[in-house]
């Protein structure tokens, strides 16, 4: 259900998997996961549009572990050195793909943190679109979201031939 407040702890067990970076474009069940901010002390520039039915979400930057001491005057990164994509480039991609009508938009299920421990969980958007530009210091990643019409079927599976089974908070074994 779209604005509920659950912990940390609830979120990973949802999604099946520790969630510590903010992006995550896999996902076992079909969609990406992106864990936003707008708190004062947020590292990034994420924010909502249109009474909350917009979401502009700010790419990912270098880690600290690149050799790279202020990652905030680097460009953020669309591959890695090995030429494979990160979560920017990953996430580019599909929008681009989606705005040149090369496929559907991406579903992405979007969790805000509220405060240290404490999630909102905000409900399915389409990723959209995605540019880069300026924040006045590098070059920055920014996706564009759009809420989508219902939450399309949250945390439901419907197996082929089978039953519809309704999976609430689940762990991974």
């Amino acid at each position: 259900m779209a604005n509920e407040i659950i912990t940390h702890t609830e979120m990973c067990a949802r999604e099946g998997r520790n969630l510590q970076r903010g992006m995550h474009y896999s996902s076992p069940l079909g969609y990406s996961v992106l864990l936003m901010s707008r708190r004062r002390n947020a590292p990034y520039n994420d924010r909502l549009e249109d009474d909350g039915a917009t979401l502009i979400y700010e790419g990912h930057d270098v880690a600290r572990s690149s050799g790279v001491e202020d990652p905030k005057v680097v460009d953020q990164p669309e591959k890695y050195p090995s030429g494979a994509p990160t979560e920017n480039g990953r996430f580019y991609q599909a929008a681009i793909d989606f705005a040149r009508r090369r496929g559907s938009p991406r579903r992405v299920r979007v969790y805000e943190k509220i405060q240290q421990g404490i999630w909102s969980y905000n409900g399915f958007f389409h990723l959209t679109d995605a540019w880069r530009e300026s924040d006045g210091q590098r070059q920055v990643f920014k996706f564009r979201l759009a809420i989508a019409d219902e939450d399309e079927g949250e945390f439901l599976t419907d197996l082929p031939n089978g039953p519809l089974i309704v999976l609430g908070s689940f762990q991974h074994a």
